[in-house]
């Protein structure tokens, strides 16, 4: 069947199918102009784990979501698929989870990274990490090289480091936006070279990653903060407390979204943490902080970057940590979906012109 006859033979109004794909749509990867690449891994978590388990809760919840998407007519018609989670890398992700609390748990009781039993256990976490990130920079440079619009659905943040170098390989320049509780600058912390403390450490070491913008950090070290003052402005961090600075004195968030818009340049890659959010729209994630933006203002700093003529590369959508109310897999989903269209939109992948 082709993509035109499952368009032509599918209800928007009914209920998710069970067998259905992505947001109940019934398209195939192949067909999808928006591909997403789950990533069930969450080893080196330094809290809470769980987010490896986000992309099948995230799919089952977003099966609930209705497809109207105001500003574009039969968006869903531009097609979005997910690729068939791998079960292989959710049991590999089992055992090395094992083996990094094993190291947490050492060095809070005061050992040294530099032990032996430590860097043992370390080297082989590592050594994983590194075949994951091939595994995800394989497959997304797959699907780019066929056209596709990529996202990551992790899993925790140090997932979507394998698109940011396939990226850097096909879209030449470009920045990222990202949303987050924490800055994610640190050194291989605790020693692990591709923890999610250190994704846009790692993601600054490629060249063409010429521009980091974070926003909503509200919890970070000394180190970080050094980082950032001694970037040459090719970090730049909108605290969460200043962004509430300004709207307790009277500043809105148009004009700060402005503010942040303009120090992006044309390609952008949007890193989206789900903990960037206000913690009760996401209370199970693994480091929750008080405070956060709102869903809403996520989704107008989104569509402001959009608006401004920039154009959405790749985004990834990570620690999500599934709860037995599925709140949180229902925001996530919703956030998934906004980020799909928007970037579609962006590529100019919408089927109809704005309504």
């Amino acid at each position: 069947m082709s993509k035109q006859e499952k368009i032509d033979g599918f209800d928007a109004n009914g209920p998710g199918l069970k067998d259905s794909g992505l947001f109940g749509l019934p398209f195939e990867v192949e067909e999808a102009e928006v591909v997403i690449i789950p990533v069930p891994w969450d080893v080196t978590v330094s809290f809470a784990d769980g987010t490896s388990n986000g992309p099948e809760a995230i799919m089952w919840a977003s099966k609930q979501i209705d497809l109207y998407y105001q500003g574009y007519k039969d968006a869903w018609k531009m097609g979005i698929a997910m690729r068939h989670i791998p079960t292989e890398w959710a049991d590999l992700n089992k055992h090395y989870r094992k083996k990094a609390q094993e190291v947490i748990r050492k060095l809070e009781e005061g050992a040294s990274e530099s032990d032996d039993e430590v860097q043992v256990l370390v080297s082989e976490i590592n050594e994983q990490c590194s075949e994951l990130m091939e595994y995800v920079y394989s497959r997304s440079l797959s699907q780019l090289k066929n056209g596709k619009l990529v996202g990551i659905l992790g899993g925790d943040h140090s997932t979507p480091f394998g698109l940011m170098k396939a990226l850097a390989e096909t879209q030449g320049e470009y920045g990222i936006l990202q949303i987050d509780a924490h800055a994610d600058l640190r050194n291989a912390y605790e020693g692990f070279t591709y923890s999610h403390a250190s994704i846009m450490t790692n993601a600054l070491s490629l060249q063409n990653v010429t521009k980091l913008v974070s926003v909503g950090v509200r919890d970070i070290c000394d180190q970080e903060v050094a980082t950032i003052e001694n970037s040459a402005k090719r970090i730049v961090a909108f605290y969460d407390e200043e962004l509430k600075f300004k709207e307790f004195n009277g500043i809105n968030w148009n004009t700060v979204c402005d503010e942040i818009v303009t120090e992006l340049p044309q390609k952008v890659y949007i890193s989206f943490d789900i903990d960037g959010l206000d913690p009760s729209l996401c209370p199970s994630t693994g480091t929750p902080v008080a405070g956060g933006l709102s869903f809403e203002q996520a989704v107008y700093l989104i569509k402001k970057v959009v608006s401004s003529g920039r154009t959405i590369i790749g985004f990834d959508l990570v620690e999500v940590s599934p709860s037995e109310s599925g709140w949180d897999t229902n925001v996530g989903a919703r956030m998934l979906l906004q980020l799909c269209n928007q970037m579609g939109a962006s590529n100019g992948r919408m089927p109809s012109a704005n309504e």
